[in-house]
C-alpha cells in the first residue's frame, strides 16, 4: 500500500510541473548581455516580461556574451542548440568584428553558417543589424552595414535593420566608452525588436511551434 501511495504522489508532482515552455535562444555580444548594468535592466530581460506580459509562454535564454565574436558564436552555437532546442534564434553578432576589422567576406560566411545551423536545428533566425564607426573607412563600414540586409534578402531570415538606431547617436542614451547603450536605452531597443518579432511569432503560432 505504501509503494502504491507514494506512486500516487509521484504522479501529482510529476502533473503539478508545467510543461517545458518553448524557447527563445539570444545569442550576441555585449549589447546584449547588459555590460555596464544588471542582467534584468538589459533589453532581453525586458523581452522576456514583455512575452509574458502578452501571454506568450516562452522562455528566454541569454547566450550573450561581451566581447564574443561571429566565429566564436559559430563554435557555441551547436551546443546551444542541442541544450536548448529553440523554436526561434535572435541572433545579434558582427559587432566586435567590424571595431577589429574582420574581413566582410568572414563576418557574412559566420552570419550564414549561423542562421543555417539554427535552420538545421528546427529553429526560425531574427536577425539584428549593426552599424560601425568609419574607423576603416566608409567602404568597410557601409559593407558592414549592408551585409545584414544582404543575408537578410537572400536568405529570407527576419531583419531588425539596426538594433541602436535613435539610440547611437544620442551622448544621453550612451556610456562614456560611446560604444554600450545605458540602462536607460534598454527599453528603446526592445521597441526596435519587438515590431518585427511579433510577425515572427505570429507564424510560429500559426504552425503550432510557439504558444
Amino acid at each position: 500500500m505504501r509503494k502504491v501511495k507514494s506512486w500516487i504522489v509521484g504522479v501529482l508532482l510529476w502533473l503539478s510541473v508545467p510543461a517545458q515552455a518553448e524557447t527563445v535562444l539570444v545569442l550576441g555580444d555585449s549589447i546584449s548581455a547588459a555590460y555596464g548594468m544588471e542582467t534584468a535592466q538589459g533589453w532581453v530581460a525586458l523581452l522576456e516580461q514583455r512575452l509574458e506580459q502578452q501571454g506568450y509562454a516562452l522562455r528566454v535564454v541569454n547566450a550573450s556574451v561581451s566581447g564574443e565574436t561571429t566565429s566564436g558564436g559559430r563554435s557555441r552555437l551547436p551546443g546551444l542548440l542541442e541544450r536548448h532546442q529553440p523554436a526561434l534564434l535572435i541572433l545579434e553578432l558582427g559587432g566586435n568584428d567590424g571595431l577589429r576589422g574582420v574581413p566582410l567576406e568572414a563576418i557574412k560566411r559566420n552570419l550564414e553558417a549561423l542562421i543555417s545551423q539554427a535552420r538545421q536545428a528546427g529553429a526560425s533566425v531574427l536577425l539584428l543589424g549593426m552599424r560601425i564607426p568609419p574607423n576603416y573607412g566608409p567602404v568597410y563600414a557601409d559593407g558592414f552595414f549592408a551585409l545584414y540586409a544582404d543575408l537578410s534578402e537572400r536568405l529570407g531570415t527576419a531583419l531588425v535593420p539596426f538594433l541602436l538606431d535613435g539610440v547611437g547617436t544620442d551622448p544621453e542614451l550612451m556610456q562614456p566608452d560611446g560604444i554600450h547603450p545605458t540602462a536607460s536605452a534598454q527599453p528603446a531597443l526592445l521597441d526596435q525588436v519587438w515590431p518585427v518579432l511579433e510577425p515572427v511569432l505570429a507564424q510560429l503560432q500559426a504552425v503550432g511551434a510557439v504558444k
